[in-house]
C-alpha cells in the first residue's frame, strides 16, 4: 500500500500541474502607464496636476483644484486622489475616469498623433466626448471641461434636451448654458440622471424594522421574533442576549454586543479569514486566510474541538450560511467565483464564474436570493437566485474596494464596507434607495468584517485594532466595544432571531414549498426542487460529527472529470491505483481535530496584558485618538 500511495502522489499531482498552467493563471505585474495628453503627447503621471503646464494643450492641469486640493486629480464623479494613482491600472475613481487618458507611452514616442480610439456607444444618460470618452450628460456645459478634448464644453447654446431628453429618464430642463433634470414630485434624482421613487420609511429613516405609511404619518412596528422598547421604539431580539464573534491574528473572540461581556481568545483559531455561523446550534465556520478549507466548531463549551468542513479551491475571500437550506456560500479570489456546498461536505461546486477578485457574499433564503462583491478594476455588487440565476447588477458606480456585505434581512437592506472610499453604505435588495450610512470617521481606515443586527452596525478594523459599532440608520453614536482586536478579521453575530423559520423560496420559480426544498448540488445545474409531503425527508439541524468531502470524481468539476477520463484511459497499472485509491478515499475519516480550547472570562476585557501579547508587542500600532468617543467599560 505504501508503493500505492507514493504512485498515487504523483499522478494527481501531474494532472493537476497539467490543468493549472492551462486553466487559472495568475496575471503578470502591472505596468506602470504615462498620462497621455490630449494633443497625444504623453508625459509621466507624477507631472499631472503639479501645478505646471507639462502638455502642450494644458490637459495634465485641466482636472485638477477645484474641488479638489492642489495636485489632487477630479475624477469624472468629482472624486479626488492623489496623482499617483493615475494610470497604475486600477479603476481608483470608480468610473475608470483615472485611467482614460493612459497610453503605453513606449511605443508612441517620435510618433504622429495617435487617431483617437472611439470606445463602445454611450448609454443615453452619457455624452460621448469627440475622442469617445463617455461622461455623464449633465456635465456638458457645466462650464468645467470634462471630455479630455473639452469636446463637452463646445455647441452650448443648442438645446441639449432634444436630443435623447439630455440622457434624463423624465424632466429635461434646458438652459442658456447646459441644462439639468428633474422629477416629479413623488421621485427623486439619482445619478444627476435618473429618477426613482421615493420611499418614505426610508427617507425619514427612523424605523428599526417595519414601517407603514399612512396620510403623511409614519407608524413603527417590529417583526415576531422582536418586542419594541416603549421609550426608544427600538426593537430589541427575544430571547437570551446576542454574542459577537470575529476572527483575529490572536485567535477566534467572544463578548457579548455591549462589550462588557468577553472571553479570552481561542488561540488555535488564529487567523483573521472569514466567518458564519448556523444558529440553531450554535456551530462556528470559518477560513483561515490562504487556506484552501472551511473549518467548523461548536461554540458551546463542553465541544472544543474544531473539525474540518469542507475541503475547497483556492482560499475563502468570503463566507456566508443558508439556514434553511442548510449551504454554505463562499467566494474565492484564485478561482474568481462564488462556490457552494452542503453542510455535511457531502457535495459541493461553482456557482458564478468570471469574478473579477470576488470579496464577500451574503445570503437571504426566505428571499431565495444571493448577493456577492467583486473588488476588482470593475468593482460592484451583484445578486442572482440561490441557484445562480436571474443574476442583475446592484452598484456600479462610486463604489472601489466593496470587503463585507451584510444584510438588514427586517427591512430588505443591503449593507456593505467599500474600503477604497473608507465608507459603509446601504441599497434595497432591488438596486434602489442608495444611502451612505457613514463615511471616514478614523475607524474606518481599514474596515474588514460587518454585521448588523437590531438598530446597530458593527465592523472591525485594522489599523485602530478596534470592533466597533454604529447607530445603522445614520452612523451616529458610535462606540468601541473592544480595542485590543489584533488583525481583526470577519464578523458575525449569533442570534436565532437572526435566522428565523419559516417558509422559503424554492429555486428560481419562486415557488415556496408546501412541505420541504431539496437542494441538488450533482445535477448538472443546481437543482431547488419542492417534494411531496410523503418523499419529504426532513434533514436533522445537527451537523454529523463526521466529516468528508464528496470524492473527487463525483463532483461537477471539469478537472476531476478529466481525472476520471485520464484513469480510464491509463493502463493496468493505473488502474490498480486507483483501486487502492478508491478503497482509502471511501473509508471512513475521522473529524480532523485541530487542538482543544477552553473558554474563560476576562476580568479586564478591554485590555491584553503583556504576556498576551509577547515579543512583538512594540510593532503594534499605536490607536488613534479621538475625544469624542470613548471605549465601553
Amino acid at each position: 500500500m505504501g508503493h500505492c500511495r507514493g504512485l498515487l502522489v504523483l499522478v494527481p499531482l501531474t494532472c493537476l500541474s497539467i490543468w493549472g498552467a492551462a486553466g487559472h493563471s495568475l496575471p503578470a505585474s502591472r505596468q506602470q502607464l504615462d498620462f497621455r495628453c490630449s494633443d497625444g503627447s504623453c508625459i509621466p503621471t507624477l507631472k499631472v496636476c503639479d501645478g505646471r503646464t507639462d502638455c502642450k494643450d494644458r490637459s495634465d492641469e485641466l482636472h485638477c483644484g477645484h474641488p479638489c486640493k492642489k495636485k489632487e486629480f477630479v475624477c469624472h464623479s468629482r472624486e479626488c486622489i492623489p496623482p499617483h494613482l493615475l494610470c497604475d491600472g486600477v479603476n481608483d475613481c470608480g468610473d475608470r475616469s483615472d485611467e482614460a487618458s493612459c497610453q503605453n507611452c513606449t511605443a508612441l514616442s517620435g510618433l504622429p498623433r495617435p487617431h483617437p480610439q472611439n470606445s463602445p456607444a454611450c448609454v443615453s444618460s452619457e455624452f460621448q466626448c469627440r475622442d469617445g470618452q463617455c461622461i455623464h450628460q449633465s456635465w456638458k456645459c457645466d462650464n468645467t471641461p470634462d471630455c479630455s478634448d473639452g469636446s463637452d464644453e463646445e455647441n452650448c447654446d443648442q438645446d441639449e434636451c432634444k436630443v435623447d431628453n439630455g440622457g434624463c429618464s423624465h424632466v429635461c430642463k434646458d438652459q442658456p448654458m447646459g441644462f439639468y433634470c428633474l422629477c416629479p414630485d413623488n421621485m427623486k434624482l439619482v445619478a444627476d440622471s435618473q429618477c426613482e421613487d421615493i420611499d418614505t420609511c426610508l427617507e425619514s429613516d427612523i424605523c428599526d424594522q417595519l414601517c407603514v405609511h399612512v396620510n403623511g404619518t409614519l407608524t413603527c412596528d417590529c417583526l415576531e421574533d422582536y418586542r419594541m422598547n416603549p421609550t426608544t421604539r427600538e426593537c430589541r431580539a427575544k430571547g437570551g442576549e446576542a454574542q459577537l464573534v470575529f476572527a483575529s491574528s490572536k485567535g477566534m473572540r467572544w463578548i457579548n454586543i455591549t462589550g462588557t461581556d468577553y472571553r479570552e481568545p481561542a488561540r488555535h483559531l488564529a487567523g483573521r479569514g472569514p466567518v458564519a455561523a448556523l444558529a440553531s446550534n450554535r456551530t462556528l465556520y470559518w477560513a483561515r486566510p490562504g487556506w484552501a478549507s472551511i473549518s467548523r466548531v461548536a461554540m458551546d463549551e463542553n465541544l472544543q474541538k474544531s473539525v474540518l468542513a469542507l475541503k475547497v479551491q483556492g482560499s475563502v475571500s468570503g463566507l456566508a450560511l443558508d439556514w434553511i437550506h442548510h449551504l454554505l456560500y463562499w467566494t474565492s479570489v484564485e478561482t474568481g467565483s462564488v462556490h457552494v456546498g452542503l453542510l455535511d461536505g457531502s457535495a459541493q461546486r461553482q456557482l458564478i464564474t468570471g469574478l473579477d477578485k470576488p470579496s464577500a457574499v451574503a445570503v437571504d433564503p426566505l428571499q431565495g436570493l444571493l448577493f456577492w462583491a467583486q473588488s476588482g478594476s470593475s468593482a460592484q455588487i451583484e445578486r442572482a437566485r440561490l441557484d445562480g440565476r436571474d443574476r442583475m447588477s446592484l452598484v456600479t458606480y462610486s463604489i472601489r474596494q466593496p470587503v463585507a456585505l451584510s444584510l438588514d434581512i427586517p427591512r430588505q437592506l443591503l449593507y456593505w464596507i467599500d474600503q477604497g472610499t473608507k465608507s459603509i453604505s446601504r441599497i434595497n435588495f432591488e438596486g434602489r434607495q442608495r444611502k451612505t450610512v457613514v463615511e471616514s470617521n478614523g475607524y474606518l481606515d481599514r474596515p474588514f468584517g460587518l454585521a448588523v443586527f437590531e438598530g446597530f452596525m458593527y465592523w472591525n478594523e485594522e489599523v485602530t485594532h478596534t470592533v466597533c459599532r454604529a447607530n445603522k440608520h445614520d452612523g451616529k453614536n458610535l462606540q468601541i466595544l473592544s480595542s485590543n482586536a489584533a488583525s481583526p478579521g470577519g464578523v458575525v453575530i449569533i442570534h436565532p432571531a437572526l435566522q428565523p423559520n419559516g417558509p422559503s423560496i424554492c429555486g428560481n420559480t419562486g415557488t415556496v414549498c408546501q412541505h420541504e426544498c431539496v437542494v441538488d448540488l450533482l445535477a448538472e445545474t443546481p437543482e431547488f426542487r419542492c417534494t411531496p409531503p410523503e418523499m419529504g425527508r426532513k434533514k436533522p439541524l445537527e451537523i454529523p460529527s463526521i466529516s468528508r468531502t464528496i470524492p473527487a470524481t463525483t463532483l461537477s468539476d471539469p478537472m476531476f472529470s478529466g481525472i476520471l477520463s485520464l484513469i480510464v484511459i491509463l493502463s493496468v497499472l493505473l488502474v490498480g491505483i486507483a483501486l487502492c485509491w478508491w478503497r482509502e478515499e471511501f473509508r471512513p475519516s475521522r473529524p480532523v481535530a485541530e487542538q482543544t480550547f477552553s473558554l474563560k472570562e476576562s476580568q479586564d476585557p478591554l485590555i491584553i496584558q503583556v504576556s498576551l501579547m509577547g515579543p512583538e508587542a512594540h510593532k503594534l500600532p499605536r490607536f488613534k485618538k479621538n475625544n469624542n468617543f470613548k471605549p465601553l467599560t
